[in-house]
């Protein structure tokens, strides 16, 4: 086995999902897909405001909470054709949300935190999504993993978000030892080259949906098996 080398690796993932479909909420960000590995592209565009980038992102996350992608995605589409910032949609009566996002897991409460963070963004923060995690978890119903996202995301901020595929991914991979998922941002904050904060989340998703799979990963053809240790791996194809 080659000595683990992250710049190698990331760049045999890159190649491994460039023909996979973006994730929904890269497809709601500022970039409409995948985050662009150069970290120029993080500076605010002057179109971010406009698109409401930052509020889809926000959005489309509390949406895909316990759903799958196929019905977050149509789900999202369907409420942003009523409101797509959060002025229009604090107007909103939770049932109707509720009735656009359905049939994705527990839509009547999550029409209800929908417009209720809608409402606080407006009320507290003068209608601007804010830009840091500190802020966001603030808001009712926001996780840790949504806060990134939002920051990263939607607003090109640097932040790094890890969710149970990052942090099975690079702890099989032996990059970090951790036993949670925020344990596992604290330890990539420290080691991780910046140029890959923003885009490791969508790189990596899709890499362990498809490939690094929780039970009976693929690795027999895996791209990045000469340097994979395997860790905790009992059982693979």
């Amino acid at each position: 086995m080659k000595p683990f080398d992250i710049e190698a690796v990331i760049a045999l993932v890159v190649r491994e999902v460039s023909g996979e479909k973006p994730l929904a909420v890269d497809r709601q960000g500022r970039w409409r897909g995948p985050p662009p590995l150069d970290p120029k592209a993080y500076h605010p565009a002057p179109n971010d405001v406009k698109r409401n980038a930052p509020f889809r992102v926000l959005v489309g996350c509390l949406v895909s909470l316990r759903t799958k992608e196929e019905v977050t995605d149509p789900a999202t589409e369907r409420l942003f054709e009523l409101a797509d910032n959060p002025r229009d949609m604090a107007k909103l009566d939770p049932e109707k949300i509720a009735k656009a996002i359905y049939p994705a897991g527990f839509y009547n409460r999550k029409g209800v935190t929908i417009r209720d963070v809608s409402r606080r963004i407006v009320e507290d923060h003068g209608g601007r999504v804010p830009d840091t995690v500190e802020e966001l978890v603030k808001l009712k119903g926001v996780g840790r993993k949504t806060a990134n996202l939002v920051v990263t995301v939607g607003h090109g901020k640097p932040g790094i978000c890890v969710d149970t595929h990052v942090h099975r991914v690079v702890n099989r991979w032996g990059y970090v030892r951790t036993k949670s998922p925020d344990k596992t941002e604290s330890a990539l904050r420290k080691k991780l080259p910046p140029r890959y904060w923003i885009p490791i989340n969508s790189l990596l998703v899709v890499f362990g949906r498809n490939r690094c799979q929780p039970v009976s990963p693929h690795c027999s053809d895996c791209p990045v098996v000469e340097y994979c240790p395997r860790v905790s791996v009992t059982r693979s194809r």
